[in-house]
């Protein structure tokens, strides 16, 4: 199980780290990311880290404002996200197991994220 938290609503240029805690099987040895979802429009990946952390990507739109980061003691996958714009509004959601390209296998229930202009 994934559960997402750290969502809200911001004025543009403000900043929020969302957490992704899991439970209930170990994570320690999977590939994570972050997926967000805004209205009429298809998911898309926003960022992405390996089991260790050392080697993390990200969408174009986010790159140099978003930053993935994990802490397997705490089983906890972060994504800190600053400098935001009213495009980066959507439901944020943190999935976990690679099992293809950008597909998951556990996915949580997903946080709302709502920038105001």
């Amino acid at each position: 199980q994934l559960v997402e938290s750290g969502g809200g609503v911001v004025q543009t240029g403000g900043s929020l780290r969302l957490s992704c805690v899991g439970s209930g099987r170990t994570f320690t040895y999977d590939d994570m990311a972050w997926f967000r979802q805004a209205p009429g429009k298809e998911r898309e990946v926003v960022a992405t880290i390996t089991y260790n952390g050392r080697r993390t990507e990200y969408a174009d739109s986010v790159k140099d404002r978003f930053t993935i980061s994990r802490d397997n003691a705490k089983t906890t996958t972060y994504l800190e996200m600053n400098s935001l714009k009213p495009e980066d509004t959507a439901v944020y959601y943190c999935a976990a197991d690679l099992v293809g390209v950008q597909k998951y296998r556990y996915w949580g229930q997903g946080t709302q994220v709502t920038v105001s202009s």
